[in-house]
């Protein structure tokens, strides 16, 4: 059989695997990516926030993305109703970016995994991880490519970007389910025909059908829209009786008052994907000789558009944290990593949770704003997690209710 040695294998060529691959490269490390798929392929994540910015600057990625004119994402709009929120990362609470981008993932993603290249990067698509076994923090990789041919990699730390293919996780028995409730998506792309001209447009919404049911609209510079409905899978399902995703969807799109004139009579541009119960969670986020990173780790919900920051976070933190551990030094993975990371999930898992029992909206949709307090919740929104400045972080597992259920009791009162 086949061998190649290398220093770090990533697993996956998204933008977790993307960032950290081109980070250890810029850094002198003998990197190599593994991809199962060929590019550009579909995938849903398509609006992101502006924490991801800070790790395609780090990485060296930002300029081959600039180039490509994606729709610029300034903020982001939620309905209910005749209630209308809308969030500007401009005006929040903190340093970091002010904008980021909305994204066909399939153009995106390509983009970034040819810039890799570019940079040296050697990466190998329709290649996939079948198996992998671990000597201290070496390992050996077994990997086969379309042909059928199978090689082995050996490398003295693996990063598993690998997505929703969680390849470590299945290997190494490391699957947990998520304290989530269980939540469910159908979403395709239409050709945006009845797009209005100006920011009505282009702006990302977030249309509430019931507390625990939206619709989102995104936007692409392309003229097409991405358009989803997320709920309880049980809702979900009784979209379509015979579990037909574009009925569904078109079901789901006749539900919203705003929206049904832009999109009730325009083509699927593909079959719309199904997305059932899509949270996940993992035992552990590290081990010896590999880390965890993105979807491949934990995955909340799409309402905030978190998945991306957390892959890219957890992708440039893991890099970092290797680079390290190959240059001698002792690394302290759980607190460095694991509880690092897990500190921004948990704060976005506390902002998803209140967003689904209502509260979350509460804050949201109150008349008149309190300016400081939407400052603060945008930095979260915006994906600053980590700035324990913000007592919307700091304190976020108390905030979002104590506060809510104040505006309830006034509301009461009044």
């Amino acid at each position: 059989m086949d061998k190649e040695i290398v220093d770090v294998l990533v697993i996956g060529a998204g933008p977790s695997g993307c960032v950290s691959s081109a980070y250890l490269k810029k850094n002198g490390i003998n990197v190599k990516v593994v991809e199962k798929t060929k590019f550009p392929r579909l995938v849903v994540g398509e609006s992101l926030i502006p924490r991801v910015m800070d790790h395609f600057d780090e990485a060296g990625l930002f300029p081959a993305l600039d180039k490509m004119g994606f729709e610029k994402k300034l903020g982001a709009r939620f309905m209910r109703g005749n209630e209308v929120c809308i969030f500007d990362f401009s005006n929040k609470f903190g340093e970091g970016w002010d904008w980021t981008w909305q994204v066909p993932r399939a153009d995106f993603d390509n983009t970034l995994a040819q810039e890799i290249i570019k940079k040296g990067v050697d990466l190998e698509f329709e290649t996939e991880v079948i198996g992998i076994e671990f000597n201290g923090t070496d390992s050996i990789t077994t990997v086969k490519n379309k042909d059928g041919k199978t090689k082995e990699i050996h490398a003295k730390f693996v990063i598993d970007s690998s997505g929703y293919g969680r390849v470590l996780p299945r290997l190494l028995d490391l699957e947990k389910p998520s304290k989530l409730s269980p939540h469910s998506a159908i979403f395709a792309h239409v050709e945006d025909i009845n797009r209005e001209e100006g920011e009505e447009g282009t702006l990302i919404s977030f249309d509430i059908i019931e507390t625990e049911v939206w619709l989102w609209v995104i936007p692409f510079s392309n003229g097409n829209t991405s358009v989803g409905i997320v709920g309880p899978t049980e809702y979900i399902d009784r979209l379509s009786e015979n579990g037909d995703a574009a009925e569904a969807l078109r079901k789901a799109i006749s539900l919203s008052d705003y929206y049904v004139k832009r999109f009730g009579d325009v083509e699927f541009l593909f079959e719309p994907r199904h997305l059932k119960d899509y949270s996940c969670s993992v035992k552990k986020l590290f081990g010896d000789g590999f880390a965890l990173t993105g979807n491949a780790s934990e995955f909340l919900d799409p309402v905030f558009s978190s998945g991306m920051a957390f892959a890219t976070e957890g992708g440039m933190t893991a890099a970092k944290l290797a680079i390290r551990q190959l240059n001698g030094e002792k690394v302290d993975w759980q607190t460095e990593f694991a509880d690092y990371i897990l500190y921004g999930v948990n704060v976005f898992t506390t902002y998803v949770k209140e967003w689904y029992t209502g509260n979350l909206q509460e804050l949201f949709f109150h008349q008149p704003e309190n300016p400081d307090v939407k400052r603060k919740i945008c930095a979260v929104l915006a994906g600053y997690v980590w700035n324990k400045k913000n007592t919307f972080v700091r304190i976020h597992d108390t905030a979002v209710v104590n506060l809510a259920n104040f505006i309830k009791t006034e509301k009461e009162k009044a």
